[in-house]
């Protein structure tokens, strides 16, 4: 939900309706003060009709439910950052109106459901129960930690990108070159001396990718190997199999 623009509706129809104290209203990036200000001066409505009256509860009720929501996420990371300073469930327990250190770390979470809810949108909505969290939390951490393997992977063949596209370059004069090889090949020798960013990276390795397969092309066409050395046939060998990787 867009918030601050549901208050702005609610100011419009203060203002529609002619509030004396509309601009006493908190800003609409201040929605629980906006909504306090909405329920105070509901009768400063009447005058609208009873259409537009019922509009304006409607949306305040949808702003409170927005603001019990957020208050939920908000304070499932206020217990995590509790939690994380040392504070112990029976220390929790007064300050989440609950009488046992137990019913502390099931209210918490119940809170943490709706912190994971709003760390995965697109999710479905998650069960309020302490097994529903714990085996949320377990699918996230193993999905955080693929996500980190990949990561690391990418820069591991980012890593061996660079030199193999350099020692191709190295041995470039002892390549048969046509127009095509030859232009994919000043595009890596470009590009590779300032290789610096991801997407740097992805460019190389469509160049070199490009120049691996115009070198092949070539082969098939004159049936003729491009290497007219050792050297430049390792160097090509290099990076046509890590191109293929």
């Amino acid at each position: 939900m867009d918030a601050p623009a549901v208050v702005g509706e609610l100011r419009q129809l203060h203002e529609e309706a002619e509030d004396p104290s509309v601009e006493r209203m908190p800003a609409d990036d201040e929605v629980y003060g906006a909504l306090l200000y909405a329920e105070k001066h509901a009768g400063a409505l009447r005058k609208l009709a009873l259409e537009k009256q019922r509009a304006a509860a409607v949306r305040r009720v949808q702003l409170w439910e927005y603001l019990r929501e957020r208050a939920e996420v908000h304070q499932a990371r206020a217990v995590a950052d509790a939690r994380a300073a040392d504070a112990e469930w029976v220390e929790l327990a007064p300050a989440l109106a609950v009488n046992a250190p137990s019913a502390a770390y099931n209210k918490a979470k119940r809170l943490r459901a709706a912190a994971l809810d709003d760390e995965v949108p697109d999710g479905d909505p998650l069960r309020r129960t302490p097994e529903a969290v714990i085996a949320a939390e377990l699918r996230i951490a193993r999905q955080k930690q693929e996500a980190q393997r990949a990561e690391e992977a990418a820069r591991q063949r980012h890593r061996l990108l660079m030199p193999v596209a350099q020692r191709l370059l190295d041995h470039r004069e002892g390549l048969v070159l046509d127009e095509d090889a030859e232009y994919w090949l000043d595009e890596v020798a470009e590009v590779l001396p300032n290789c610096v960013t991801g997407i740097q990276m992805v460019s190389l390795h469509r160049y070199l990718s490009a120049a691996v397969r115009a070198l092949s092309r070539l082969e098939q066409r004159t049936a003729r190997p491009v290497a007219m050395t050792d050297e430049a046939g390792i160097a090509l060998s290099a990076a046509a199999h890590f191109v293929e990787q």
